[in-house]
């Protein structure tokens, strides 16, 4: 089993920044890619970015590129998503997520970030 726990989102005006981490414990050792997708209001969960183990190769969607980075930490246990010049239309959910090489999905609890004047 793996958790993931999420923190950082918060309450921020248009144009502002913020980062999220992601601290993933128990049997990472299997991990294969790390990233996060965000559910907004009324909306379906999106994947925001990825990053994947064996190559360090990540993904960022087209929504966000440019203003959104994905990293990670040596030891691959922290998984970060920096956002810059945040938009009203950012405000959602943000849930870090894992899948291991055996293909099972793991999931954060989500925090909240919202974007308003």
């Amino acid at each position: 089993q793996v958790q993931l726990e999420e923190s950082g989102g918060d309450l921020v005006q248009p144009g502002e920044s913020l980062r999220l981490s992601c601290v993933a414990s128990g049997a990472i050792g299997g991990l294969v890619v790390m990233g996060w997708y965000r559910q907004g209001p009324g909306a379906q969960r999106e994947l925001v970015a990825s990053i994947y183990k064996n190559n360090d190769h990540s993904n960022i969607a087209d929504s966000v590129k440019g203003r959104f980075t994905i990293s990670r930490d040596n030891s691959w246990t922290t998984v970060y998503l920096e956002m810059n010049n945040l938009k009203p239309e950012d405000t959602a959910v943000y849930y870090c997520y894992s899948k291991n090489w055996h293909g099972t999905d793991y999931w954060g609890q989500g925090t909240q970030v919202t974007v308003s004047v």
